[in-house]
């Protein structure tokens, strides 16, 4: 590793916890440890991680109810969740909440290693992909001159509608949550600024529309998504 990873990590047993620190560490990774859900996410906001490691079931704030609080403010870091239930309803609503990988106890330390590596190669990869141009089928889109180009005609777009389309390109065929996007552009998610953002989605359709292979859909109660053809890297 390049730089040092920091992982939050969320686990009310004591001794698994300090044992999965220990582990961690040792791998090199700065692992932080909290004991509940209220302590986890008084340090997430406080601090910076690469990725977070919570128990399910802790006291004061359960592991489900501590990713929808970060999920409201931070849809991208990645979340593995511990437990010991096995029911699938269980494993559906940590998927449904945001989390990214789930493991019940009891699990090997090894395990838990490969799925921490394999997320964040997953990360870095797509934070490589993060660019001002973005190739949309047979549109181009430049992110630093607001232009969206199509068989030689371009198109200014206006600042809030040039951040909105950055974002979902950012996050092409993926799902772009509704709060992550007004926070980061209209920094507030109240009522009104969210009817805005209906509105110039609906413009963003209208500048995308002579070209089927790329689409704007709704994903219900989570937000929207881009859909494109993936670009060619080689």
């Amino acid at each position: 590793m390049d730089e040092k990873m920091r992982i939050l990590l969320c686990e009310d047993d004591e001794n698994l916890g300090m044992l999965l620190r220990e582990y961690l560490q040792a791998k090199g990774y700065e692992t932080v440890l909290c004991s509940d859900g209220e302590e986890g996410y008084r340090e997430f906001l406080h601090n910076k991680y690469n990725l977070c490691v919570f128990d399910v079931m802790m006291p004061k704030k359960d592991g489900f109810t501590l990713a929808k609080e970060i999920r409201l403010t931070n849809t991208e870091v990645p979340i593995i969740f511990l437990t010991a239930k096995t029911l699938k309803e269980d494993i559906f609503e940590g998927f449904k909440i945001g989390g990214d990988d789930y493991l019940t106890k009891p699990f090997s330390m090894e395990e838990l290693t490969f799925r921490i590596e394999a997320i964040l190669r997953r990360v870095r990869g797509k934070k490589n992909r993060e660019r001002t141009i973005y190739q949309l089928a047979s549109y181009t889109f430049d992110t630093k001159k607001q232009v969206l180009s199509r068989n030689g005609e371009s198109k200014k777009l206006t600042t809030k509608e040039s951040e909105l389309l950055g974002l979902l390109c950012a996050h092409t065929n993926e799902i772009l949550q509704r709060d992550f996007a007004l926070k980061k552009i209209w920094i507030d998610d109240n009522y009104f600024n969210a009817r805005s953002m209906d509105v110039y989605i609906t413009k963003l359709r209208k500048h995308l529309k002579d070209d089927p292979e790329v689409e704007i859909i709704n994903i219900h109660g989570k937000g929207y998504k881009l859909i494109c053809p993936e670009e060619d890297e080689a």
